[in-house]
Order: structure tokens, then sequence, then C-alpha cells
């Protein structure tokens, strides 16, 4: 029976003992562990990429920072030590004059029509072709800003007619509207024959062309290079 007794305490105590090298073992083999799941806890996404040494370098404030000024009079000082060199009046006067003159030079420049003083919607031989397209026609659109004043102007001074006034804004836009469409189709037309590696599409030649076609024509810019009936090959 003693026997039986010591076989029965050391068959629990093996059992005892496989039982916590099981327990150890899943605690070694887990890899969401107490010490883990503490560290996520305490470590927290930062929201932004970490950056390079380079950017970090050229962040980095280098010397000491200016104190802010206490008064007016120090900030005023600030401003003049900062803006240099004080202009007399003759000077300014001069350099006012010479600004000037430089955009009025560029100005006629782009209004001449030269290539590189254009802006970007106007540059290009193709553009320039649908210029001189539109420019060579006479257009239902180019009525478009004198119509709209006179009507306004007869609206007001004579408030009887205020009945026919939507009506006859209305035949007219009708009336712009066909010619646009004409206008748009032609230009698309000849710049296809003419240009027959064109990639730009056609609806934007045709708004490009309506736009410039709804100017008056000393408004037009750049200026018209072509008379009207001119015939543009």
């Amino acid at each position: 029976m003693k026997l039986l007794g010591r076989k029965k305490g050391h068959e629990e105590g093996a059992e005892v003992s496989a039982k916590a090298e099981d327990s150890q073992g899943a605690q070694t083999r887990s890899p969401a562990g107490p010490a883990t799941s503490r560290a996520s806890r305490a470590t927290g996404p930062k929201g932004r990429p970490t950056p390079k040494r380079s950017e970090a370098r050229r962040s980095a404030k280098k010397g000491p920072v200016v104190p802010a000024p206490m008064t007016a009079a120090e900030a005023r000082a600030r401003r003049k030590s900062l803006s240099g060199p004080k202009l007399s009046r003759a000077e300014r006067r001069a350099e006012r004059t010479a600004s000037r003159a430089r955009m009025t030079e560029r100005r006629e420049r782009m209004m001449a029509g030269e290539e590189a003083y254009l802006l970007p919607r106007d540059q290009g031989p193709i553009r320039r072709y649908v210029r001189d397209v539109v420019d060579s026609r006479r257009n239902l659109l180019g009525l478009f800003m004198p119509s709209a004043l006179a009507l306004l102007f007869v609206m007001f001074a004579v408030p009887q007619l205020q009945l026919y006034m939507s009506p006859t804004m209305l035949v007219l836009m009708a009336l712009m509207t066909v010619d646009g469409i004409v206008l748009g189709r032609k230009v698309s037309r000849l710049v296809d024959a003419k240009f027959p590696n064109n990639t730009e599409s056609r609806w934007k030649l045709g708004l490009y062309a309506a736009g410039r076609a709804s100017q008056m024509r000393r408004m037009r810019a750049p200026r018209p290079q072509v008379e009207r009936g001119a015939s543009v090959g």
C-alpha cells in the first residue's frame, strides 16, 4: 500500500511539473505576451513618416533666434535694416518709370502676336491659325455685348417695351449659339485639313474660336493680323 501511495504521489508530481513546463512554453511561444501588449499600448503611431537626414539638416535652425521687437520703434528700425538702402524720391520715380516701360513693352509685343510674349492659351501655330480664321470672318457673336447693352438701355429708358425684351434676347442668343456652332465646325474642319497631325480636341478649338469671336474686334488680344474677308490658307 505504501508503494502504491508513493507511486501515486510521484505521478501527481510529474503531472504538475509537465503542466508548468507547458504553460512556460506557451508563454515563450505566444507572440503577444504581457510585455509586448504593454509596449504596444505605450507606443502610439506618429502620424507622419520620419524625415530624411538631409531634410532634417535643412530644416534645422542654425544660430541663435533673433528676439521679437518689444516696441514699435524697434520694429520700424528692423524693417528699415531689412529693406536695404533707402531710395530717394527721384530714384523711386525712375524705378517706377522703368517698370512701367517694361510692362508697356511686354504688352505691346503680346498684342503684336510675338510667340514668346503670348499667354499659354494663345501659343502655337494652331491657335494662331484659329485666330486668323476668326478675324477674317464676320461673326454674330461679336454683337453680343453691344446688343446686350442696347437692350438694357432701351428696357430702362422705355419701360413699356420690357414685355418684348425677353423674347428679343432669347432670339438673339439662339442666333449667336447657331453662329458659334457653325464657327466651331468650320474651324475644326480647316485645322484638320491644314494640320493633319493635330492632337488637340475639336471641342477646345471650337470654344477658343467662339470665345475670340464673342469679343469686339478692337478688344481682341492679340490684335487681329488679317483683315475681314481675307482668305486664310
